[in-house]
């Protein structure tokens, strides 16, 4: 693996959470469409994606939209020791955040539609899981089908794409629009218990690529 990904897991600083979660209101204010809550995501939420994911067995882990980190630090946990994490984050201020908290990780500040070009620049195969903290229901059609699109491609076969919605959304068109979308695009999708410790309460997609 790649020098710039060799991830000392102890090394990784625990967050000021208060100043993490006034950072990431901050920029849900300045730009909601593209923060999606006014709050990171709780640790049994965070728990509950990267078991879903099986980052414990994997050996390519791509996070989309890492935020402060608040499922980064489960992954890092979690993950084998010769497994190597890239972290995408498009906000510039959430990477300043994320470099501060995990010195040694390989934090991209790009856009995941480009993830497939980010593996072969750090001389990696396709993703066995890929975890996703970007907010989907606030995209329109067009940019969900070109990331949704760089995710498949993203992804090795038998791969695993772990993401959550809000269960308060669970009815709005747009969240049926997405889970008609993911439906279609992989072999397997399967819906987690609701994980009431979050604000709000969420669950998880586990979608399995053919």
């Amino acid at each position: 693996m790649p020098t710039i990904c060799d991830t000392e897991k102890n090394q990784s600083h625990r967050p000021h959470r208060v100043g993490h979660s006034l950072t990431f209101f901050r920029e849900f204010v300045r730009r909601p469409s593209s923060i999606g809550a006014i709050a990171p995501s709780s640790r049994h939420l965070a728990e509950a994606m990267v078991a879903h994911a099986r980052a414990a067995s994997a050996r390519v882990i791509l996070e989309f939209g890492a935020g402060t980190g608040s499922f980064t630090a489960n992954l890092l946990h979690a993950m084998p020791p010769e497994a190597c994490l890239v972290a995408i984050e498009h906000n510039p201020r959430l990477c300043d955040v994320l470099r501060r908290r995990f010195p040694d990780l390989c934090i991209v500040a790009d856009s995941v539609e480009h993830a497939g070009r980010i593996l072969q620049e750090q001389g990696l195969p396709a993703a066995c899981c890929i975890v996703s903290g970007l907010p989907w229901a606030s995209f329109d059609e067009d940019l969900q089908d070109r990331l949704l699109a760089a995710t498949v491609d993203a992804l090795r076969p038998q791969g695993r794409f772990v993401t959550f919605t809000y269960a308060h959304s669970l009815l709005l068109p747009v969240a049926k629009r997405f889970r008609r979308k993911i439906d279609g695009l992989f072999a397997n999708v399967t819906t987690s218990r609701i994980v009431w410790r979050n604000l709000p309460p969420a669950l998880v997609y586990c979608c399995t690529k053919t």
